[in-house]
């Protein structure tokens, strides 16, 4: 027989028998054991499934966009869900009290150039749930989100199909959706379920300064409007014709720059309708312009896979866009050979008339450039930025509303690091970059750009939420500069292939999927061999690094 005591300082507890103690570490295991599993089952990942299925029809003279919407949406949660949020964006632009003409207000240089806007709005919406009639309810503050009521709860491992005709009338181009003078920007145009994870419900409004946040689905997009437009959009033309014609005009563009360029010609007059099919994205955005000159290439991964390069543009005198297939090319190539191989079938710039706030907004396997009087080095780093997306919003989809640096400012940190290597310059500077700095190594450039960049101030936190940006200065500095400088410091202690090893280990890990701060450092930690919480701390530090 086995005895033994201990005092605990509050009295004599004896364990007299073995029996007894082996009862008491049974007992012990199987409380760990069930404690674990719950911990597991909290912590285990899952993400909802959908798969989409539009149709829309533009109307090119009171630009409106005609559309009905089926969404099978599988609920993957351990929740059983009453109602689904979605996100009605158009209505965004509705009127100006709406959470973003509030926000624009905020700034002097948009309050000016708001006075002129055309609204826009979304109606006719008639929600129903595998085929029946289903209620709505307005959210008690912003008029671009909706509450739908699923006529019976749905559980675990269910799917539903939602259904709904909407119509959008579309503003004039201000922030990223609209009509200019030469075409359409189709973007948060159709209603969308909010995502649902492990921390609830991300139902918000749009804004202008702060991005999205969406679940990942498939796509299938009929989109009809008059013969006469190229279009460009998330995910691959299914029309043989169409798309063999935009290859081949694209490839002699592209082949034969120093003549004027092969225009499209449509196949007949009055209507067509364009097919696009994708999968594992995040939202889907078009683009149309009877204007838009193409270029195409295909380039080879190192993998093998073939991936069709595409870029839209206008004949201007001198454009840079002429080159613009290069740029779109190399910035895959280098981000693949960075972070992971790009995983879509297609990859599309296109220019888009002047923005207000920004050079370019991305969307899954298009982008949108908006810097029409960009020279060659700089149109070649927006491109490499907006197609650098494509790794941090599409492929790895992360809350950009929530934490925006770990989209813009980890994307920032890989463009800064293309245009050092390419053409020794550094977007943060613009045109200062003197010239004795261009003769420098591309190690050497680095150090001395990150070392002036440490001065910029830096007050707000890298981790703040959009909304919660007092002005679009401080969003930048925190959202973009810092964070970069913040991975550069990182590769002064580990070495930029340790850094290049973390991306890769955290890209393999997380691709087409939705990770946190939490799970970026524990794929950083995993691929380092040791913790990073000092570097990880900083993320919440006030003030310089």
């Amino acid at each position: 027989m086995f005895a033994t005591s201990r005092n605990t300082g509050s009295g004599h507890v004896k364990i007299t028998s073995y029996r007894a103690l082996s009862s008491l570490k049974v007992s012990l295991v199987l409380f760990l054991l069930s404690l674990s599993c719950r911990i597991y089952a909290q912590d285990a990942y899952w993400q909802q499934k959908l798969a989409y299925t539009i149709d829309v029809t533009l109307n090119d003279q009171d630009k409106t966009l005609t559309g009905a919407e089926k969404i099978v949406y599988k609920n993957n949660s351990p929740q059983t869900l009453d109602f689904i949020w979605f996100h009605i964006w158009a209505n965004a632009y509705k009127d100006k009290n709406t959470a973003l003409f509030q926000q624009l207000r905020k700034d002097r240089e948009h309050k000016k150039k708001i006075s002129t806007y055309q609204t826009g709005y979304v109606e006719g919406l008639q929600f129903k749930v595998n085929g029946q009639s289903a209620a709505t309810e307005a959210h008690p503050v912003h008029i671009d989100v909706l509450k739908l009521k699923l006529p019976s709860p749905l559980k675990p491992g269910d799917s539903v199909v939602i259904s709904t005709d909407f119509k959008v009338k579309l503003p004039s181009f201000y922030s990223r959706s609209g009509f200019s003078d030469n075409g359409f920007m189709i973007c948060q145009w159709y209603p969308k379920p909010a995502v649902f994870d492990k921390e609830g419900w991300h139902e918000f409004p749009y804004l202008n300064m702060g991005e999205f946040y969406s679940e990942y689905a498939s796509y299938l997009v009929n989109i009809t409007l008059p013969a006469g437009y190229v279009v460009s959009a998330t995910g691959v033309l299914q029309n043989a014709e169409e798309l063999s014609q935009y290859k081949a005009i694209g490839r002699k563009n592209a082949e034969n720059r120093k003549y004027g360029p092969v225009r499209y010609k449509p196949a007949g007059t009055g209507m067509k309708t364009l097919t696009y099919k994708t999968d594992s994205v995040p939202d889907f955005a078009w683009f149309a312009s009877k204007d838009f000159i193409v270029q195409y290439d295909q380039m080879t991964l190192k993998s093998g896979r073939k991936v069709d390069a595409f870029t839209y543009y206008f004949d201007r005198e001198n454009t840079p866009w002429t080159n613009s297939i290069d740029y779109v090319k190399d910035a895959v190539e280098q981000y693949s050979n960075w972070i992971g191989e790009y995983q879509y079938p297609v990859v599309q710039a296109v220019e888009g008339p002047k923005n207000n706030s920004s050079g370019g907004m991305e969307y899954p396997t298009v982008t949108l450039i908006t810097s029409p009087d960009s020279k060659n080095e700089s149109l070649d780093a927006v491109i490499a930025h907006e197609v650098g997306h494509n790794w941090f919003m599409s492929m790895i989809g992360s809350n950009e509303r929530s934490h925006p640096w770990q989209d813009e400012g980890l994307n920032t940190y890989f463009q800064l690091r293309y245009e050092a290597i390419k053409y020794r310059s550094n977007s943060i500077f613009g045109n200062n970059i003197p010239p004795q700095l261009r003769k420098l190594s591309f190690e050497d450039f680095q150090e001395r750009t990150y070392n002036v960049m440490a001065s910029i101030p830096m007050k707000p936190a890298m981790d703040t939420p959009s909304e919660a940006f007092k002005n679009t200065n401080d969003y930048a500095v925190a959202s973009y500069v810092k964070p970069a400088l913040w991975v550069y410091r990182l590769q002064e202690s580990i070495g930029i292939e340790g850094v290049n090893k973390a991306f890769r280990n955290y890209f393999n890990l997380w691709k087409f999927r939705h990770p946190t701060p939490r799970d970026m450092k524990a794929a950083f930690e995993q691929s380092a061999g040791f913790t990073l919480d000092a570097w990880f701390n900083l993320l919440y530090r006030e003030g310089p690094l």
